[in-house]
């Protein structure tokens, strides 16, 4: 099967080569000075108080929870329809996830079945953004301070979201973001943790590379050389300076980008708004998405076909497609090891049945667009009832 329109491109230019190869000339590969440029970039566009780079967004949630020090076996609330990443996360940390179902139409995590998993082990709360539309914030932190917990954001989809017209990473909780390359800009491999807590940041700055409290760029640099001391065992999670060299480049280009995928959205939007088999995921009044992913729902019982057949159909036009995701209460290794009960989360199940993810990037074109458009809806003929 050959592919020729890929799922997803990344968009690199000169100008991120060219600050990679001056990094490789300049001798300094690790954190360092390009690093800090690009946490001090990515600080001021998040309008946060602080901003931690870091090897990827899995860390930044691992970082998250671990810092609190939660005891071991407590457990942390999130949505069941995310990568594992979020999961393993609480679990590296030494917590049990427990899962809530989300919301139709926007596959956020249901703010409105949360209190009913609240018990008194709960620790936390790790809503993410899903597709890059915020959770409902509001209600989430309202819970959190009712009892007592932390909110930990997963923004992995979420660099250009607002809630409520305020940046997603600057609502004063810990938020991770990823720069994965698929992501809506990418360092190749990479995350960013933002936080306003000024205690927080520096333990978790500590806690990314092992737990030495003078990392080498300050032992190297030009304030002469300093020994370094380990204050707690901690984790390899810091960013380098050639993943930052492209996202230094990446972040300038962060609204470009946006408006492209913005476009191209508006123009699914449209053509599939009239097609009743199609439904596609809705935005709320109080939310800007950052279009990471554009998504749409088979009504399958319209279809005299399944969700992975129309898959491979859209895959044999040469057309890449993807599904994010399958819920992790469905996933083999959850099930066991929770005992989670899968009617239990009637509306992730049916969303992980019928959702497919179609090509959405800077890197398309129009023609692009409106070839992907012409072959779903040709599909659709095909496959009615």
């Amino acid at each position: 099967m050959d592919i020729d329109l890929p799922y997803h491109q990344p968009f690199i230019e000169d100008d991120e080569i060219n600050e990679v190869v001056e990094t490789l000339k300049s001798g300094w590969l690790t954190t360092g000075p390009r690093t800090f440029q690009f946490e001090e970039d990515f600080r001021k566009y998040t309008e946060s108080t602080h901003a931690i780079g870091l090897n990827s967004c899995t860390a930044g949630l691992h970082l998250a929870i671990s810092a609190n020090d939660f005891p071991a076996g407590d457990e942390v609330i999130t949505t069941t329809m995310t990568f594992p990443a979020t999961a393993n996360a609480i679990i590296h940390a030494g917590l049990r996830p427990v899962f809530v179902d989300i919301e139709p139409g926007t596959l956020n995590i249901d703010v409105n079945q949360i209190e009913e998993k609240i018990t008194p082990l709960t620790r936390a709360i790790v809503p993410v953004h899903f597709a890059g539309h915020p959770c409902d914030m509001d209600a989430i932190m309202e819970l959190a301070q009712k009892h007592k917990l932390k909110v930990i954001e997963d923004a992995a989809h979420a660099l250009e979201s607002k809630y409520k017209n305020r940046k997603i990473g600057s609502l004063g909780n810990p938020t991770s973001f990823s720069f994965y390359a698929n992501k809506n800009i990418t360092t190749g491999e990479g995350g960013m943790l933002t936080l306003n807590d000024d205690s927080l940041a520096d333990k978790i700055r500590i806690m990314r590379l092992h737990g030495i409290s003078r990392d080498a760029w300050k032992r190297y640099g030009k304030n002469g050389f300093k020994h370094w001391e380990l204050d707690f065992p901690g984790y390899k999670y810091n960013m380098s300076d050639i993943n930052a060299a492209i996202g230094i480049h990446q972040l300038k280009k962060v609204d470009r980008f946006f408006q492209l995928r913005k476009h191209y959205a508006s123009l699914y939007d449209l053509a599939f708004d009239k097609i009743p088999e199609v439904n596609v995921l809705e935005t709320k009044k109080y939310a800007k998405t950052s279009h990471h992913l554009y998504i749409i729902s088979l009504q399958l019982e319209q279809l005299k076909v399944t969700r992975d057949e129309f898959i491979d159909a859209i895959q044999s036009k040469g057309i890449g497609v993807a599904v994010n995701y399958k819920a992790l209460h469905l996933q083999q290794y959850y099930q066991k090891k929770y005992k989670v009960i899968q009617s239990n989360f009637p509306t992730a199940t049916r969303y992980s049945e019928s959702i497919i993810s179609l090509p959405l990037y800077p890197r398309m074109t129009i023609k692009n667009v409106e070839r992907v458009i012409e072959i779903v809806s040709d599909l659709i003929m095909h496959y009615r009832r």
